[in-house]
């Protein structure tokens, strides 16, 4: 199979003087896409960095992390991008698991080096140069000082299928997050195969809008995909939906792909529906369910083709997709719009009853389980959570992942139910509640806590917390002053995203006889009213 590795190096030889990366700080040309990574290449070298090792990026920039992936690949290396949203003990937790040996790291972020207590970095880079109030630039080199000291050869690495090409995180159940690769065959599975299809791009003649971060599958699978294809695509290294609009209406954007968040935030502007959208082929969407009045909305706005996708970063992204003609607001066929499309090319998927593992038949709710060349090759350094989440794998490694979402199939479409796993998503951001309540559960005044998703009509779910206080505390004072309190230490401790929007003081948390929190409870008045158990 040909690899985006490959895929890459053959567009910045053949076309290095055409554009790959539209930024705010420039314009990127796959000519010198190529030439930086080489460069980056042969500087890991000169560290010592082998086959395996792990390269991390805490960066808003897209462009320069993509450069790292790329570089990383060319040695056998696996570059780990880093949510840049997370708090510094998160961060710490993460660059000592995935024992990173070199960090790339934005100016703005440098603060959080501090706390990171993982020693075993080799090298830190600055993606670019500022000099502070002094006129003194920092002592850290910067990305592109250090590549410019090592020639411009690629080192010539030739990757296995099997050899992992991107790491990623994703929060696991026990709160703990895990590192999932992606392995070369995957990738390619995805980006190489359907996915550009699955979505309307077309390839070179594409201007593709990515305002995904690169920790994001999307982001990074994004940006990836239009390297390797050899089109253009525009870069936004924050999500602010002003900019995001001159954007697609200057630069002329073909081809999009946004979470439902973001559409809703760009259908809230000021004559939003007034904008030249002549250019725009595709706007794709998915990372989160989406309502139908913002879906209707939307097409009523931007008057192009809308495609859904529903996919997982253990799954390399997008496994299933609803077709553009499938996009019909009245009629019969509008029921559609509520789901997630059919299986991709490459892509086997039947929904199980979660306890016996049986087919449930259309129409039955189940867990959805997946078997593609886009699965993940494991959790990193977890070969009992890898383990669990494939069943009938093979010597290949093929096998059907366990999504840990709940569905059903319905004439070959797959609906989108609840969730197996105790997830909430948020804005498109996956939310593990186990995480956040192991750490409010350290919180000197509670005494027990749940944590769940509740209805959010601007975020799709909103993170709710019921905690019950020590008796004494709860005796003593009041109870919002405390839950103000409660909120206000918790963003030390995690990334606000991850924060309750409210805390709730309870008597008490339902629970059954073996101890299991009975969030069913919790959660049903909230739901109540809603047509599905997932927004």
């Amino acid at each position: 199979m040909d690899s985006m590795l490959d895929a890459c190096r053959r567009q910045g030889r053949q076309k290095p003087e055409a554009s790959c990366f539209i930024t705010p700080r420039g314009v990127w040309r796959f000519g010198d896409l190529e030439s930086l990574s080489n460069r980056l290449a042969q500087a890991m070298l000169s560290l010592g960095l082998v086959s395996g090792d792990r390269v991390a990026c805490l960066s808003k920039h897209t462009a320069p992390s993509v450069a790292m992936t790329i570089a990383a690949q060319k040695i056998g290396a696996v570059c780990m991008p880093v949510n840049w949203r997370l708090s510094p003990k998160e961060l710490n937790y993460i660059l000592g698991h995935g024992e990173a040996r070199v960090l790339m790291i934005d100016l703005e972020f440098v603060s959080c080096l501090d706390a990171i207590a993982s020693r075993a970095l080799l090298k830190i880079v600055l993606t670019e140069a500022e000099e502070d109030d002094s006129g003194h630039t920092p002592v850290i080199q910067t990305l592109k000082a250090w590549a410019d000291a090592f020639p411009d050869r690629d080192p010539g690495h030739r990757p296995q299928d099997d050899d992992t090409a991107l790491q990623l995180y994703s929060s696991g159940t026990t709160g703990l997050p895990k590192g999932v690769e992606l392995s070369h065959r995957s990738l390619s599975a995805a980006f190489l195969g359907p996915v550009p299809g699955a979505i309307g791009y077309t390839g070179e003649d594409s201007v593709m809008l990515n305002a995904l971060p690169s920790f994001h599958i999307a982001g990074m699978g994004i940006a990836l995909m239009t390297c390797s294809h050899g089109g253009a695509s525009v870069l936004v290294p924050e999500f602010i939906p002003t900019q995001v609009l001159e954007v697609m209406e200057t630069q002329r954007i073909t081809h999009a792909f946004l979470v439902p968040a973001m559409i809703q935030f760009l259908l809230q502007l000021p004559n939003a529906a007034n904008r030249d959208y002549s250019a725009l082929q595709c706007l794709s969407y998915g990372a989160s369910p989406i309502t139908d009045q913002v879906l209707v909305a939307a097409m009523a706005t931007f008057r192009c083709q809308f495609v859904q996708v529903y996919g997982l970063t253990e799954t390399s992204g997008a496994v299933t997709a609803l077709a553009a003609e499938d996009h019909v607001s009245e009629g019969p066929k509008s029921s559609l719009l509520r789901s997630a499309g059919k299986p991709i090319e490459g892509v086997s998927l039947k929904v199980v009853d979660h306890e016996t593992g049986q087919e449930q038949p259309d129409g039955e709710v189940g867990e959805i389980w997946i078997k593609t060349l886009q699965n993940m090759k494991s959790y990193w350094r977890d070969p009992e959570a890898t383990d669990l989440a494939f069943v009938d794998r093979d010597g290949e490694g093929l096998g059907w992942f366990r999504s840990g979402d709940a569905g059903f199939m319905r004439d070959g479409y797959l609906f989108l139910h609840d969730r197996i796993k105790d997830m909430i998503v948020s804005g498109g951001e996956n939310i593990y509640p186990a995480e956040i309540e192991n750490v409010l559960m350290m919180h000197p005044h509670i005494a027990d806590v749940a944590v769940f998703g509740v209805p959010d009509a601007q975020w799709g779910e909103s993170v709710k917390a019921c905690v019950v206080l020590k008796a004494e505390i709860g005796s003593n004072k009041d109870s919002n002053t405390v839950a103000a309190a409660i909120l206000g230490w918790l963003r030390d401790q995690l990334a606000h995203y991850k924060c309750p929007r409210s805390i709730d003081v309870v008597e008490s948390i339902p629970r059954n006889p073996s101890g299991k929190i009975l969030k069913r409870i919790l959660r049903e008045p909230y739901w109540r009213e809603q047509e599905r158990q997932i927004h």
